[in-house]
């Protein structure tokens, strides 16, 4: 796990030493995603700078990586921010197929030595999370690569000067004033963020700077732009039984799921390093740390909770790790942690997130890394196995879809005047809906009134269909939980989930893993039909019976939660209601937002008229972002990284 930076030159513009110098320190900036060991390399055309957390072959596979072919050993130069976990599986093909050499004992040949005797299609042929920049000396080009769920960022920006690619877009901007990049504020980003809570992809919130998409890899070569393609087209179909009989299939299901998420946690623990694993009160997480105590019986698993009753899951979590025989450490995080490490938090975040769940995630992941360097993890099972609660909607709707269009509207028409809170209202208005129309992923802030209020520019044209559009008319046909699946898994898993996972850990350079976003798991779970995954009365159906062995009895069919936070106590007094209103005074976005209605909304929520806590907290972490990269009026305390030798 590392951080990447590839600056590849205009032909105009030779690469000096002044160059390879500023690269170097842009790099610097993300020290936290490796601080065991920097690297940089250049020739005339492009310069790569690295990070290093030294996880697998520490004494060796040093980047940036040269190698190649026999006959030109000194071809390819690799920067790789990830891991393979296949790695061994694919050297032994690589070396009996092609007599490929390899000079160290990690995975980083393995993806050189992929590249060049398979091309892109060594992509689909990799297990693992990663995001890698490849130049090719012989060529000239620059081949870089994205995993396929976005596990791992990678950021591209192109100038006159130059194109650059990196790990941080805080890495990006550094370089953004010698390379001619556009820097202004993107305010259709900014509205789909308030909408969503996150930018989506490729979006980030400067108009120079993009993100290359989770699936896709780019092709570059001096003076000219990234070209963009897509390799992973994630599908959501399910098999029907043979012969249309259900006898015995139901368990051979549930055995290939166990038997896959088996396989995966074995090979995530493959490391030269102490693993542990996250451990919450549900499930997935529960699964992932009781498969991975059987490699690992001196497994330690970590778990936060809050000063507050009720706001916390780590009597849960002890108990799940008592029950499986791990080492248990927790972190209980008070208000005032929490308000002094928001704009840490957000400094590492690069883009701003308005999810609650990533402070906590800040705090144990800084606990965990006082005893090990990387964990396992259990994101991803919800949007692979048919999660949330939300997914229960389409069978609670189903009647409405045999109303003809317009009676359809009319109820919707119905339900408008019904005071808010009514029983029913909701029911009604959400079944005068299209599955399109209603749902574009796991968070809404707010409504279109709503933003209106609180965004000065807010157009009726930039709305969420920008992005989901697309995702529905590839899911044609599929049923109406794949498709809620499907956008999810290019909407909140990516834009969400895993920026939060990647940017806290690594935020104290620690590697965190996600086994159920594998692509052999991703091959079994797509397969499974409507009812394996959703009933009437439960969720994640296939991967609970698949799971009865593995967890203790306690979590198995208990409701998700996460890591709850009590933000929406926290903003009616107290610390958090303080930094609140300081930075709604002090904040410089009026171009952006309105304050006088983010303050009247404060007062509502404050005296208990309404609960305003996300919409709350979207606007302030994105006045806190504006404060820290554009105003540059807060300054983040960020230390040079320093932890305990790995025993």
């Amino acid at each position: 796990m590392c951080g990447l930076l590839a600056l590849v030159c205009d032909p105009d513009r030779s690469v000096t030493s002044e160059i390879v110098e500023t690269v170097a320190g842009a790099s610097h900036l993300m020290r936290h995603r490796g601080p065991d060991e920097p690297g940089t390399w250049s020739d005339e055309h492009v310069v790569l700078g690295f990070n290093r957390l030294s996880i697998i072959d520490i004494a060796h596979s040093h980047q940036p990586l040269r190698w190649g072919p026999p006959e030109a050993p000194q071809r390819y130069v690799l920067v790789f921010n990830g891991e393979i976990y296949n790695y061994l599986e694919l050297r032994a093909e690589l070396s009996a197929q092609y007599g490929a050499e390899f000079a160290t004992e990690g995975d980083s040949e393995a993806i050189v030595a992929a590249y060049h005797h398979w091309g892109p299609a060594a992509l689909n042929r990799l297990r693992g999370m990663f995001a890698f920049a490849i130049w090719d000396t012989e060529a000239g080009e620059l081949f870089c690569a994205r995993d396929p769920f976005g596990i791992k960022p990678l950021f591209m920006a192109t100038g006159p000067g130059g194109t650059v690619v990196g790990s941080e877009k805080k890495c990006l901007m550094e370089l953004a004033g010698p390379l001619g990049i556009d820097t202004t504020i993107d305010v259709r980003a900014v509205q789909h963020y308030t909408v969503l809570q996150y930018v989506p992809e490729p979006e980030t919130l400067h108009r120079g700077v993009r993100r290359l998409e989770s699936g896709c890899h780019a092709r570059l070569r001096p003076g000219t732009a990234p070209t963009v393609t897509r390799y992973f087209e994630p599908r959501f179909e399910a098999v029907p039984f043979a012969n249309g009989s259900r006898r015995g299939t139901d368990q051979a299901r549930y055995d290939e799921i166990t038997a896959v998420l088996e396989d995966s946690v074995a090979k995530h623990m493959r490391a030269d390093v102490t693993v542990g694993a996250f451990l919450s009160g549900g499930i997935d997480s529960t699964a992932i740390a009781a498969l991975a105590i059987r490699h690992n019986p001196r497994l330690i698993t970590f778990t936060t909770g809050f000063e507050r009753e009720g706001f916390s899951e780590v009597d849960v979590a002890a108990a799940s790790a008592e029950a499986i025989g791990a080492r248990h450490v927790t972190k209980v995080v008070s208000a005032a942690e929490f308000v002094e490490a928001l704009p840490q938090i957000v400094w590492y975040l690069d883009e701003p997130v308005a999810d609650p769940a990533l402070v906590p995630l800040f705090f144990i992941a800084r606990e965990a890394r006082k005893h090990v360097k990387v964990v396992l993890s259990g994101e991803g099972a919800d949007e692979l196995f048919g999660g949330y609660t939300i997914y229960r909607e389409p069978l609670s709707l189903k009647p409405f879809d045999y109303f003809p269009g317009r009676l359809r509207r009319s109820v919707g028409k119905i339900a408008q005047p019904l005071p808010e809170g009514m029983r029913g209202k909701s029911l009604l208005h959400r079944g005068s809906l299209t599955l399109e129309e209603r749902y574009y992923g796991n968070a809404r802030s707010f409504n279109d009134a709503q933003l209106r209020a609180v965004l000065p520019g807010f157009r009726e044209d930039w709305v969420h269909t920008d992005v989901t559009a697309p995702l529905y008319a590839e899911s044609a046909g599929w049923d109406p939980v794949a498709r809620m699946q499907h956008i999810d898994l290019f909407t909140w898993l990516r834009g969400d989930i895993l920026v939060k996972a990647d940017k806290m850990t690594m935020a104290n350079s620690l590697e965190l893993r996600v086994p159920f976003l594998d692509s052999e798991v991703f091959a079994v779970a797509s397969r499974l039909p409507l009812d394996q995954k959703i009933t009437r009365t439960t969720t994640k159906y296939a991967l609970r019976r698949a799971l009865e062995p593995i967890v203790p009895a306690h979590v198995l069919n208990r409701a998700k939660l996460g890591f709850p936070v009590p933000i929406r106590h926290w903003l009616r007094a107290g610390e958090l209601l303080e930094w609140a209103q300081q930075m709604i005074a002090d904040s410089q976005t009026d171009q952006l937002i309105d304050r006088a209605a983010v303050r009247r909304m404060l007062d509502e929520h404050r005296t208990g008229g309404a609960d305003h806590s996300r919409r709350l907290w979207t606007v302030l972490i994105f006045m806190l972002w504006h404060a820290i990269f554009v105003e540059q009026t807060i300054t983040p305390r960020i230390s040079e990284p320093t932890y305990p030798v790995e025993l």
